[in-house]
């Protein structure tokens, strides 16, 4: 365990970087051969506007690292957080522990709130506007939708009390397992089940793609599939029965076009302005 604590509090950027374009290579091979669903779309003109959107992620959350950094200093130098309250000294039994709640705070609790907040749904939408999910489909988020993400990131690490060991461990663990059940995989009906007792299988969250609700609010988790199921937001439904996307934008001209999809959130300013003011 302290060899991995020392790897990830000095991990290179270019190894954070393969992380997300090694996994993206990984899982676009596998699908290809083992795919779900045979899609008669352009997989190359499908992954260049979400690896768009990969690239504008990359951008917000290398501008505002600052912020991730100097918070777990903080944290660490205050014994501030759930960590530092509870005076875990086991390494394994903080990464478990932090690795959970950074999952629920950071990924769980800011995927529902995008789902209940009407102005923060406007830019989520992006992501379920996608009527092709393969693992290029994992990084599919708006420029604003992005920084939403980075702020509940960063109050994750503040109530966890997050070292910046942990954070990096969080980080490529969500970047890596959101690609992983993206991935357009045909995975045997039973592993996947097993793999969703655990941790969010492939599967498990393409419910969570299905184009009309209750299905579009269930399966909210990232890495771990525990907290669905103790908030009762976990649903199952046969993947012959999926259909992607979301019921209000169906047609290509608006989930398969670049600039229709940046101009979502702010389709109607008026409508805009009043949601802000709720």
């Amino acid at each position: 365990m302290n060899e991995i604590v020392a790897y990830f509090e000095n991990i290179p950027s270019s190894h954070r970087s393969f992380i997300i374009v090694g996994g993206i290579t990984l899982f676009w091979i596998i699908e290809n051969g083992f795919p779900l669903f045979k899609f008669k779309y352009n997989k190359w003109q499908h992954a260049s506007i979400n690896i768009f959107f990969t690239l504008t992620t990359i951008v917000v959350n290398f501008s505002l690292a600052i912020i991730l950094y100097k918070s777990s200093i903080w944290v660490t130098e205050n014994n501030f957080g759930v960590l530092h309250w509870l005076s875990i000294k086991s390494l394994l039994l903080q990464a478990i522990i932090g690795l959970l709640l950074m999952d629920l705070i950071g990924a769980y609790t800011a995927h529902f709130v995008q789902h209940k907040m009407k102005i923060l749904w406007r830019f989520h939408l992006i992501h379920h506007t996608d009527t092709w999910i393969d693992t290029t489909s994992a990084n599919r988020h708006h420029p604003g939708e992005s920084v939403i993400r980075f702020l509940f990131t960063t109050l994750a690490i503040i109530i966890v009390g997050a070292p910046i060991w942990l954070f990096f461990l969080y980080q490529s663990l969500s970047v890596f397992l959101s690609q992983f059940n993206h991935a357009n995989l045909n995975l045997p009906e039973k592993l996947d089940n097993y793999i969703s007792y655990f941790i969010v299988s492939p599967n498990m969250h393409k419910v969570h793609h299905h184009y009309i609700l209750p299905y579009t609010d269930s399966n909210y988790g990232n890495i771990f599939s525990v907290w669905d199921r103790l908030f009762g937001t976990f649903l199952i439904l046969p993947m012959s029965e999926i259909i992607y996307g979301v019921d209000t934008h169906m047609n290509p001209e608006e989930h398969n076009k670049l600039s229709s999809l940046l101009k979502i959130p702010f389709k109607s300013s008026q409508t805009f302005v009043s949601e802000l003011k709720k």
